[in-house]
């Protein structure tokens, strides 16, 4: 007889533990993220333990009662195939239930649609991972219009990135833009906001997103002045396959699609947002 599985909310102390999992998968995620995904969503972040060791993880992120994501859904290599994976998804989508979530949204690969499929999400849109290097030397210098981030942007930026989006993310965002090594804002001539970028650290390349913009201009002006700023690091770019002018800008630095991503949902269709001016993803695992 199999040991029984249990599934509890996940605590600080349980970093060390997720983050193992998170590297044996060679996620890109870190310590800054785990930290980020309990502070905004406390209550959501789940563990799976047998016999007190930690086998699984799942994130549920809370945007509102509107939406919520599905995130860094990880099974120990040791213990796939048992039906964990299904275990965890079950139990946010309960959670979700509970708190009365009219949509649960998440970005799955292509193997792990099967499992999504079973649990009656369907597709909404597909996306791609952009990998590639930064060979841009950084002058310092910001082209005209663009400018550094400030805490006060956050409340500027709200009705541009919920048009984006689909709804608010005003926690995120501003927990992201705190742990971001580059931010810009873009403006009109007007000094009306046009778009915001963010780049931060990760374990295995640096990350671009989110970038949004109103303009295929504009993103290509943000991600081109956040990718001098790599220092010639691997880079990671996530964005909706709808978004053809960030797909342009990527082949053109060389940049390779790594993997391809198909954003599901179940429940009431999706707040539609807009693909077509999301130029970066968040990340695959919080939108």
């Amino acid at each position: 007889m199999a040991p029984p599985l249990t599934i509890r909310n996940m605590g600080v102390k349980d970093f060390a533990s997720a983050d193992s999992l998170r590297s044996l998968s060679s996620w890109n995620q870190t310590h800054a993220d785990w930290a980020r995904f309990l502070y905004i969503s406390p209550e959501t972040c789940f563990i799976a333990e047998i016999n007190g060791q930690v086998v699984g993880t799942a994130t549920l992120t809370l945007y509102g009662i509107t939406l919520a994501w599905v995130g860094m859904m990880l099974v120990h290599p040791e213990y796939r195939r048992q039906g964990i994976g299904k275990r965890l998804l079950e139990h946010c989508l309960a959670q979700s239930r509970q708190r009365g979530i009219r949509t649960v949204v998440l970005a799955a690969t292509p193997a792990g649609k099967q499992l999504y499929d079973s649990l009656g999400f369907v597709e909404q849109y597909t996306l791609s991972r952009w990998a590639g290097r930064s060979a841009i030397a950084c002058s310092g210098s910001l082209s005209t219009g663009m400018s550094e981030w400030h805490e006060t942007d956050s409340v500027q930026v709200e009705g541009l990135d919920s048009e984006a989006f689909g709804v608010s993310r005003s926690a995120m965002r501003d927990a992201l833009a705190a742990d971001s090594i580059s931010k810009r804002v873009l403006r009109s001539p007007s000094n009306q906001i046009e778009g915001y970028g963010f780049l931060r650290k990760g374990a295995n390349a640096a990350y671009l997103g989110p970038v949004v913009a109103r303009t295929a201009e504009g993103g290509i002006q943000l991600l081109e002045a956040l990718l001098a700023r790599s220092n010639a690091e691997n880079v990671y770019l996530d964005s909706p396959d709808a978004n053809s002018a960030a797909a342009h800008w990527a082949q053109r630095r060389g940049f390779g699609i790594q993997r391809p991503l198909i954003q599901m949902f179940v429940g009431a269709s999706p707040p539609p947002g807009n693909p077509e001016m999301q130029f970066g993803l968040a990340g695959p695992e919080v939108g």
